[in-house]
């Protein structure tokens, strides 16, 4: 990819960086995550890229507009990455759990900007199989504007869908019926409070970081497949070079 966004200068592009994400996993055993982030950003007439989400314009009026977007899901685990002894504090071998798969969503975002600060919401849905569920998100945010950086905490409600709950902190038919005991959760809504900063450094780089939390309810900490507290950390930082 990295070769490619050099030559679509032209096209549009605004930015290209690399960052690195730290996330905490909630599932049983399994280590954080660590990953390097392709961080891109093209603003085409209707097409754009921003990081990790792709789509197309559909309206853009003063202060509102509205996209139809496609990005990643993240949230799966291949199951040998569970921790053994700790599923079988929760009564479950991990020899009869399936992969849980990352997904492709696909959906309509919508953004409100003011003097307010800025409102955006989001509905989107599996469209490569793994879940067949999908979320709906409201998320605020106010940005300030501090020493030339621009700091914008933000708090959001996350609703999941019971297919997509189901399958990410539930059991599954195929683990059920080789012995695990049924555990579905059902949908839930989930809030999280996030930070996000952008400094400019100097006239061609950016840095930008991200830190958000969180707080699952209890139909989903109270699965077999999760341990300890109901929090979930991630952080992510980068560093992008800026076109004219």
């Amino acid at each position: 990819m990295l070769p490619l966004v050099a030559q679509a200068d032209e096209a549009g592009l605004k930015s290209v960086g690399l960052g690195v994400s730290v996330a905490q996993s909630p599932y049983a055993g399994a280590d954080s995550s660590l990953s390097l982030l392709p961080l891109l950003n093209y603003e085409g007439e209707r097409l754009f890229v921003r990081g990790l989400r792709a789509g197309a314009q559909l309206y853009q009026g003063d202060g509102f507009g509205v996209d139809v977007i496609v990005a990643g899901r993240f949230d799966g685990i291949d199951a040998d990455d569970f921790g053994r002894q700790e599923l079988a504090e929760n009564g479950i071998d991990r020899d009869l759990l399936d992969d849980r798969d990352d997904g492709v969503d696909l959906g309509l975002h919508a953004t409100w900007k003011g003097t307010l600060g800025e409102l955006q919401a989001t509905a989107k849905g599996d469209v490569s199989g793994a879940s067949d569920g999908y979320e709906l998100s409201l998320e605020y945010g106010y940005p300030v504007v501090l020493a030339g950086a621009t700091v914008t905490p933000s708090v959001a409600l996350n609703y999941l869908s019971g297919g997509l709950a189901d399958y990410y902190y539930g059991t599954l038919s195929d683990e059920e019926s080789r012995g695990v005991a049924r555990y579905r959760p059902g949908s839930a809504v989930v809030p999280s409070l996030g930070l996000s900063l952008s400094q400019p450094l100097g006239e061609r780089w950016l840095l930008s970081g991200e830190a958000s939390y969180q707080m699952l309810p209890d139909r989903l900490s109270d699965s077999p497949l999760l341990e300890g507290d109901s929090g979930q950390l991630g952080v992510r930082v980068g560093l992008s070079w800026l076109f004219d």
